[in-house]
């Protein structure tokens, strides 16, 4: 059956900004770009289509910004480390429970985020929604964004792409590749709790330690390399194995389980990543709303276990959803150079290094944590697309097969390829290089001025 449409007039749509660099979504790997590109010396606007920066950490509420740290990781610092000292420094992070990193509060992160954003000199622009890209041939000029406002252009020299499911790349003609649906990482529904007993929980928590080794259990079956096994982890899966066990939950919810993050004294337990929806494609907007139903619908289940079979959880009532469901896994681009599985497992090395990243895996049922020094670099070449000009992606939208992205796609390495991405971008406009072109090595100059480890 031919799909139905319809015919729109034609129209003028006005111009109501125009900057040097335009970055188009601000999750980690969009502020980070910004905020590069800002302090490399360049007129910087930042778009965003909800009403906060900071994407998953404060839209969908992923509060363990560097969870895989221990005492030999190794890692790029720049950008993403000042995520966390200054949340620190504004009272808006915890102690995190399984690693030397701290829990970025997804609420205080907002303020972070403006702090860094206005301080910066940047032109915030949120709660516009990316349309379309403007085009001369294969050059893009900027974008067309639609708001309460209506329909209208943003003029750009150079666009950073850093939608996550590399929206801008996609649209301008640049070639991108999407996971199948079926084999997707899952979504996640994130959740926070209130009046939890946080003394008795955590002398549960003693009482019967969970390692990552506990992961492998249920639906799950998850590759180690080993040493993780033993290693303590924030995981909970006996509460809904007998809550299903007795009845509680439905049969078919043997997903829901996972890890809980920081136990605040006030009461709150905040960051419960313990729904997995499969299936879920974040590039389409039936599915979405379908799965952010559902998953509330599953945490409200996974409550209910929490409070009949957890110590401390007893009079536990929910504090928030995420303002989204988070995604971990869509669209991605067919770069210059698609990272691959060898990279993130050996330890890459690339002449065009913009930052390293440590040896850590999570995803497509792979757990590799970085304990023993090992880190891969992240070449600029997977930031590049093919054919369309004067454009560049930041975020977990880089190239790379599916276990490079189970690595790339976590935020803290989304951070480094923004920050790679942002000083590309002024360098190609101060140099009146393009990307394809830029001397690699003035760009590698500057991120170590920045403060990046490259190699």
């Amino acid at each position: 059956m031919t799909a139905r449409s319809i015919s729109e007039p034609a129209r003028q749509t006005p111009v109501i900004h125009e900057t040097d660099v335009l970055v188009v979504g601000s999750g980690p790997g969009g502020l980070a770009a910004a905020l590069a590109a800002a302090r490399a010396g360049v007129d910087v606007t930042l778009m965003e289509r909800f009403g906060c920066f900071g994407g998953n950490i404060t839209v969908v509420g992923v509060e363990g910004f560097a969870w895989y740290r221990h005492e030999a990781t190794v890692e790029a610092g720049g950008i993403g480390r000042e995520f966390e000292d200054r949340a620190k420094a504004m009272g808006a992070a915890v102690p995190e429970s399984q690693s030397l990193s701290y829990e970025l509060d997804s609420e205080g992160f907002k303020l972070v985020a403006d702090a860094l954003v206005l301080e910066a000199g940047i032109h915030p622009m949120l709660h516009r929604h990316f349309v379309a890209p403007i085009m001369e041939g294969n050059t893009i000029k900027g974008v067309i964004a639609e708001s309460k406002a209506g329909r209208e252009a943003i003029l750009a020299k150079r666009v950073i792409d850093a939608t996550g499911d590399a929206d801008v790349a996609h649209r301008s003609g640049a070639p991108t590749f999407k996971t199948p649906t079926e084999e997707m990482q899952a979504a996640s529904v994130m959740f926070h709790l209130a009046d939890v007993d946080k003394k008795r929980f955590l002398e549960g928590v003693r009482s019967d330690p969970q390692t990552y080794g506990d992961w492998s259990s249920g639906e799950w079956v998850v590759e180690t390399d080993g040493k993780e096994d033993d290693m303590f982890s924030p995981f909970l899966g006996k509460p809904f194995e007998r809550a299903i066990r007795d009845g509680v939950i439905p049969a078919h919810l043997n997903t829901i389980g996972g890890t809980w993050g920081a136990v605040h004294d006030s009461g709150e337990m905040t960051y419960m990543n313990l729904i997995h929806l499969a299936g879920c494609d974040g590039t389409d907007p039936d599915s979405m709303t379908r799965f952010e139903i559902e998953g509330r619908r599953q945490a409200m289940h996974a409550i209910d276990a929490l409070r009949q079979y957890t110590p401390g959880c007893e009079k536990v009532r929910l504090r928030n959803f995420g303002m989204s469901i988070g995604i971990r896994d869509t669209r991605k681009l067919d770069a210059v150079y698609n990272m691959t599985e060898a990279d993130v497992r050996h330890q890459g090395r690339f002449d065009d290094t913009i930052g390293i990243y440590p040896e850590f895996i999570d995803g497509y049922g792979v757990l590799i944590l970085p304990t023993t020094g090992r880190y891969m670099h992240v070449p600029y070449r997977s930031m590049q697309p093919k054919g369309v000009r004067n454009l560049i992606i930041a975020g977990r939208a880089i190239g790379g097969d599916r276990i490079a992205h189970a690595a790339t796609r976590n935020m803290a390495c989304c951070a480094v390829v923004g920050q790679g991405a942002g000083v590309a971008a002024a360098l190609s406009l101060r140099n009146g290089s393009g990307f394809d072109d830029i001397d690699i090595s003035s760009v590698q100059k500057t991120l170590e001025a920045q403060g990046v480890r490259i190699r």
